[in-house]
């Protein structure tokens, strides 16, 4: 998960998608007939899903939720049984859901799944009786209520329970976000973004399948896997209402140009990159044509050099936690961004793009910065970590 941003600052982690099997409780162990069952009826269940067929997929068994996802333009859908435990006439699947977004994922998203089924006393065929997430799996935009969509020129919005017109507004946000990102960033990415706009931060945490406590002031995150393009396929904005709610015109804009910005550099994010770069570099776009100043952008930070408080180093991946002081949280945000904005400042902002290409391009971390800072920039970690203070000093104080 990347790109989560609190309404004085923003963060960043790597959110891994969990597939959690469910064990069985007193049941016997299902055959490979009864798995082969089960997965004919899903079969039969997604077909009716591509095909936006009610009445067939009334026929697989209990028809909640369908009207909830039917306005979602789908290009894939499809189940996986990976276990069943069955009692008698009753069994639960554990499933694997993989579905894509016409025009806009690479690939499929997965999401684990656990279906509860039936069948009637004659033993026929089994029918769905309930589909939710799985266990540490979050929810689908569907499983909070009907999804509304509306079409940016270069952005598609899923809301569930808010009205179109404020999902028009943020297309029209996303859809400024796009070429802005594109602009800064010379790298190849689709020029298209999802943004889900759930109904309150306890729906956001739904999605992300954590407790709202975590969330609690952040406006946006960003999901999706890091580490190549073959494993980005699909980036998903997600944006607390709450939070984002409070947000002047700018800052709204800034958020979510910063998330679009993680959505564009996913290929070329891995384990390699620190977060200081990553979140710097996105909110370096997110600032870039705002004109704001460096002490009006970070605000705590120019508080802190005016005390005579100067950071004696880059931020390190726990500056950005969850759990950090907001007011430490915006300092390390603040100074990852004017890290990269010193890089564009000083050796232009095509380096700046190369450096972040060549710290991803590395297997491991160890190493990742100091090669880049040498190859790309000509420098070394003590280096550059001294010219980043005296740019904080002669830009803060």
């Amino acid at each position: 998960m990347a790109g989560r941003r609190r309404v004085s600052g923003s963060s960043v982690v790597v959110l891994c998608l969990l597939l959690a099997g469910l064990v069985g409780c007193g049941g016997r162990s299902a055959t490979d007939s009864d798995r082969a069952d089960v997965q004919r009826v899903l079969d039969r269940r997604a077909a009716a899903v591509l095909a936006h067929d009610a009445t067939a997929y009334a026929r697989t068994g209990t028809g909640s939720g369908f009207g909830n996802l039917s306005a979602i333009p789908l290009a894939a859908w499809s189940y996986r049984v990976r276990d069943v435990d069955r009692t008698g006439d009753r069994a639960t699947a554990d499933v694997e859901l993989r579905y894509r977004v016409e025009g806009y994922d690479r690939g499929a998203v997965a999401t684990g799944r656990t279906v509860r089924l039936s069948r009637d006393a004659g033993g026929g065929r089994w029918s769905v009786d309930s589909d939710r997430p799985a266990k540490k799996s979050g929810q689908q935009p569907w499983d909070q209520g009907e999804v509304r969509v509306v079409r940016g020129t270069h952005s598609l919005v899923l809301g569930v329970g808010q009205p179109t017109d404020t999902l028009r507004r943020f297309a029209g946000l996303a859809d400024r976000a796009v070429p802005a990102v594109s602009d800064a960033w010379d790298g190849d990415w689709a020029r298209r973004v999802v943004v889900v706009v759930p109904r309150s931060l306890e729906g956001m945490a739904g999605l992300l399948g954590s407790p709202a406590s975590s969330y609690r002031g952040i406006a946006a995150v960003t999901t999706g896997e890091t580490g190549g393009r073959e494993r980005a396929p699909a980036d998903r904005i997600i944006v607390n209402p709450d939070a984002y709610g409070l947000l002047g015109d700018l800052g709204k804009q800034v958020v979510l140009t910063h998330e679009t910005t993680h959505v564009a550099t996913r290929a070329d994010t891995t384990s390699a990159t620190p977060l200081w770069l990553s979140e710097g570099y996105a909110d370096w776009v997110g600032y870039r044509d705002s004109g704001r100043t460096p002490a009006q952008a970070a605000p705590e930070l120019a508080g802190a050099v005016a005390r005579g408080e100067l950071p004696a180093r880059l931020p390190t991946d726990d500056d950005f936690g969850f759990t950090a002081d907001a007011e430490e949280l915006a300092r390390a945000y603040e100074g990852g961004w004017l890290a990269c904005r010193m890089i564009a400042d000083q050796w232009g902002e095509d380096r700046l793009d190369a450096f972040y290409r060549s710290v991803g391009a590395h297997d491991e971390r160890a190493g990742a910065v100091e090669d880049a800072m040498k190859k790309v920039l000509g420098t070394v970690p003590d280096d550059f970590t001294a010219r980043w203070r005296e740019y904080l000093r002669t830009r803060l104080g």
